[in-house]
């Protein structure tokens, strides 16, 4: 019999190879092949029993089964590619009734999907042992990416694709007596993410896979996601996700992957200073691993996620038995709720605490991972110089901050290495993305806090703040001390933090020298000259008297952003202008200071998911046009549809690949919603996280303008003036952030009155789409015609949903903010519809408005006098609409120029219309959309950051 090692990943202990279970490789013989010598019946009766004698590791020892074993050899493992219907069929037949989440005589759709799914999951098995044998047999460099957030989306149709057994799964799902597609609808998305940055985690996953690259991720298994969106008469209802209740068959736990991670606790300082992190709070961080294949490739990689908990032997049980059942289960409900909830709210100190206590266990357990497997390959030889040439370690955002004090800790304090090594090998090893300009979003922590929470690592922290300071210091030296403290303030990481007693000591003044000569007579030599020498700079007007000391009364920070671009060798921003800005605003000293750390690595989308899977009727027209399908891997080729654009043939099967995809998006809105919309009206979509700067308030001002207009017409002038318009919202807003909650519930509203106005019809249609995710873009993007990525301009880093509305053929209206600058220039600029500020005046624009020189258009203070008037109903929206007035102040001034913007915007508006009424035109401009979009696929992307920060090759199994 053919040799079925299972050998793979990384254990806790760093030696181990724990395996995939012995069971999960028998799920590939074919039942057909194993006669047992029970009857159906007694077989479900004994089903455990059955499922022992089954395993292959028994078949060698257990003479019983094999007695009941045909003469003929086991079959091995198939290829996926050598799969056909007939033995699928049998494989989900034997799932069914081997690993069970269902009664036996229930074969209903749920129990159908996960009998499919873990059909699915075991074509994969194979591939993904091979792959991680092979990494570690040749001992390749290997990348892992760090995200709080993976956006995966159902993942049953992304794997039969990229394993190329659709057809054949379909096939054998109807011998059963499903469809396929009945089947699919089945999978809950997995509640991993919510917006843009998860999503471009799980697209870099699926073209790591497909490239061959040797990389996978790190996460969080969150149990209940960020939430489940209800909409109600009261707007936007938060309430938990459900995705794992009836259990997660893509996923395998590792009970012997676990590592420890410290809370609160204290350091001790041991022989020779070696620093000793004991007490306080653990848990244990346990690994369940998630296969991500690539497409047309064996290669399989790993989403390994951690969940936490604490051993059985933390419930307390004398405490039980007494009555306290709260507190004999503290421990227990301490580590899980580490992953219960992504983002959790952080108003309380509470939930400031569980937040840090998040993104450090993502740290922790993923760097004792990767230093575990680093040891494992490196076999007696460890030589940890060589660590950087073997590990590349990305930061998603901020979040995965803390991997940069932790790896140095790991290096230090357990395996025994001096700080100036460890401190080479992090900033080699590490490189930051930075996905936003706003200043929330880069991320602060509360010192006071975190020294309670990591004492070790607020050491480490200082440490690196200090040495930053002394760099800072000998690059810019004394001679312009108003220079030297202005960069200081900028760079270092500790805000409101004394500085180190010798830095401190060149900023002091003449008088304050005095006043301390009068306390004390015994002033250091040194510092004495520092200040003569000052005394004298002051006298002669060499240098400015030194700016105060900041007031230590403050809140003492730590600013995570600096601490990722001081601790790693590279910084990349995700669109063209966004990195202008980290370089020019945001990280302006930084880039001055080190310049070569500094780079663009603009975002990308993967074309499986995003046209190949999600719009088939599309890809068999690319197909078709392009005469193969390389263009799957190869977007390049999309750029050749530009040739056919005229082409009447082509827009006629263009036009049909819409319909169909608007058919499929009205049935699913009456599914959905209720409202009952029209496909011969445009359908323009907002699809994204509900944020004031991504300005859904800008776009619902419009509808609501436009629906005020068309209320003073008569039918025929309407009818004349406007385009029938089904506007699509779609998108969460955080649970605490309320104006944007307002906003959902204004949109909702606005859908409720129009939608009912039988003077209005099927001329305008307003839809909120509730628990807006992937699958619901999958279903909404192919039958977009125009979206709105309108953010303020300079405010987006980049935006990845308009990258999969343009591969899809939808025209775009937009500002000159993240990709749209590049999606224009790929597109054409007579196939985008722009307005709006540009991001060199937003500065202006806000100055004029403090100064009250701003006057709001005529036209916007009609639309929001219209909202005022009641006309959407009883609910108070002073407050929003609010935000939008004044010229000063906290939650007032229109922060995000929505009226600044609004007569430029409906303008456009104007010309959409215009556009849409020629249909010759607008299939040209969405035929050469989609083939402007060959640059916005991940797989460009990933070659640049393998090539450019991580330094990885392909590595191709054969």
């Amino acid at each position: 019999m053919a040799s079925l090692s299972t050998s793979s990943l990384s254990g806790s202990s760093g030696t181990r190879k724990p395996c995939f279970p012995h069971n999960a490789i028998t799920r590939f013989i074919n039942p057909s092949s194993v006669k047992l010598k029970l009857p159906l019946s007694q077989r479900s009766r004994n089903l455990s029993h059955s499922i022992d004698r089954l395993v292959i590791k028994s078949i060698a020892s257990d003479q019983r089964l094999q007695k009941s074993v045909t003469e003929e050899e086991i079959p091995t493992v198939p290829k996926p590619g050598a799969l056909d219907s007939t033995s699928i069929a049998s494989n989900i037949k034997y799932h069914t009734e081997y690993t069970p989440s269902f009664t036996p005589d229930n074969f209903g759709l749920p129990k159908a999907y996960l009998a499919t799914a873990e059909s699915v999951r075991d074509a994969l098995i194979k591939n993904w042992n091979e792959t991680y044998e092979y990494y570690d047999r040749v001992n390749v460099k290997q990348a892992y990416y760090l995200s709080m957030e993976f956006l995966q989306g159902r993942a049953l149709l992304n794997a039969i694709g990229n394993l190329e057994l659709t057809g054949a799964y379909a096939e054998a799902l109807s011998k059963l007596g499903h469809d396929l597609e009945s089947i699919a609808s089945q999978e809950s998305d997995a509640a991993l993410g919510n917006g843009g940055l998860g999503r471009l985690a799980s697209c870099f996953l699926d073209s790591i896979a497909t490239l061959d690259y040797p990389a996978w991720g790190y996460g969080l298994r969150y149990k209940y996601g960020l939430f489940h969106q209800n909409i109600t008469k009261d707007g936007q209802e938060e309430v938990a996700e459900s995705w794992l209740e009836l259990g997660n068959p893509w996923e395998i736990v590792r009970n012997d992957v676990s590592y420890p991670v410290k809370f609160y606790g204290k350091v001790l300082t041991g022989l020779r200073g070696r620093k000793f992190w004991v007490g306080g709070e653990d848990v244990n961080a346990v690994a369940y691993d998630v296969p991500i294949p690539g497409y047309k490739t064996k290669t399989t990689i790993n989403l390994r996620l951690w969940s936490t908990k604490v051993s059985s032997q933390d419930f307390d049980l004398q405490a039980f038995n007494a009555g306290d059942h709260g507190m004999a289960n503290q421990a227990h409900a301490n580590a899980e709720k580490i992953c219960y909830i992504l983002y959790p709210g952080d108003d309380s100190m509470e939930g400031k605490i569980l937040r840090l206590k998040q993104q450090y266990t993502l740290c922790s357990a993923s760097l004792q991972d990767i230093v575990a497997r680093f040891e494992r390959r490196s076999g007696n030889d460890v030589n940890w110089e060589e660590f950087p040439e073997k590990v590349a370690v990305q930061m998603n955002d901020t979040h995965p901050t803390l991997c940069i004090p932790e790896l140095i800790r790991i290096l230090i304090d357990v395996k025994g290495l001096a700080w100036e090594e460890a401190w080479r090998i992090t900033q080699r090893a590490v490189a930051y993305t930075n996905h936003t300009v706003l200043p929330e979003a880069l991320e602060k922590w509360n010192l006071e806090l975190m020294q309670k929470l990591l004492p070790r690592h607020v050491e480490i922290i200082e440490r690196i703040d200090e040495e930053l300071i002394g760099e800072l210091v000998s690059q810019y030296g004394t001679a312009d001390l108003e220079l030297l403290k202005k960069k200081i303030k900028s760079l270092r990481i500790l805000e409101n933090y004394p500085l180190p007693e010798a830095v401190a000591s060149l900023f002091v003044t003449p008088k304050q020298l005095t006043e301390s000569k009068d306390g004390d007579k015994s002033q250091n030599v040194e510092t004495n000259a520092k200040v003569e020498k000052l005394k004298a700079d002051s006298k002669s007007n060499n240098s400015k008297p030194p700016v105060e000391d900041p007031d230590l009364k403050l809140q003492k920070m730590v600013r995570m952003a600096n601490l990722c671009v001081v601790g790693g060798h590279a910084v990349n921003g995700v669109a063209a202008i966004h990195s202008e800005i980290i370089k020019e605003d945001v990280f302006n000293d930084f880039y001055k200071l080190w310049p070569e750390k500094f780079q663009n690595k603009t975002n990308g989308v993967t074309p499986r998911r995003w046209i190949r899977f999600c719009n088939p009727d599309l890809s068999k027209v690319l197909t078709k046009w392009l005469g193969t399908e390389d263009w799957v891997l190869n977007t390049e080729k999309l750029a050749e549809l530009k040739q056919f654009a005229d082409n009447e043939e082509l827009q006629k099967d263009w036009s049909a690949a819409k319909r169909s995809n608007k058919m499929k998006a009205v049935s699913f809105i009456k599914e959905k919603t209720g409202y009952v919309i029209s496909p011969d009206a445009m359908f323009d979509i907002q699809v994204k996280r509900i944020h004031e700067y991504k300005r859904q308030l800008l776009n619902i001002l419009g509808i609501i303008y436009r629906y005020k207009k068309m209320k003073e017409m008569s039918a025929e002038e309407r009818k004349l003036k406007y385009v029938p318009r089904v506007c699509i919202f779609g998108g969460k807003a955080f649970a605490t952030y309320v104006q944007a909650k307002r906003i959902v519930k204004l949109i909702t509203d606005v859908g409720a009155t129009i939608n009912h106005d039988p003077d209005i019809g099927d001329l305008l249609k307003v839809v909120f789409v509730p628990d807006y995710n992937v699958s619901v873009a999958e279903t909404l993007i192919p039958a977009s015609e125009l979206s709105q990525h309108i953010s303020t301009a300079g405010m987006e880093a980049s935006g990845t949903s308009n990258m999969k509305f343009v591969m899809n053929g939808c025209i775009l209206i937009g500002t000159l903010d993240g990709a749209n600058v590049e999606i224009r220039e790929e597109v054409g600029e007579d196939n985008f519809f722009l307005f709006g500020a540009r991001a060199h005046e937003i500065a202006g624009l806000r100055k004029e408005r403090r100064e009250g020189e701003f006057k709001p258009d005529p036209r916007f203070e009609e639309a929001k006098k219209f909202i005022r008037s009641g006309a959407f109903g009883k609910f108070d929206y002073n407050e929003l609409v609010g935000s939008l007035e004044g010229n000063e102040g906290f939650g007032r001034a229109d922060y995000f120029l929505v009226g600044k913007d609004f007569p430029s915007y409906i303008e456009c508006q104007d010309e959409v219309d215009a556009a849409y009424r020629d249909q010759k035109r607008w299939t040209r401009m969405s035929i050469l959309n989609t083939a402007g979009s060959y640059e916005f696929s991940s797989d460009r992307t990933i070659h640049q950051y393998a090539k450019e920060i991580w330094g990885i090759n392909p590595v191709r199994l054969t």
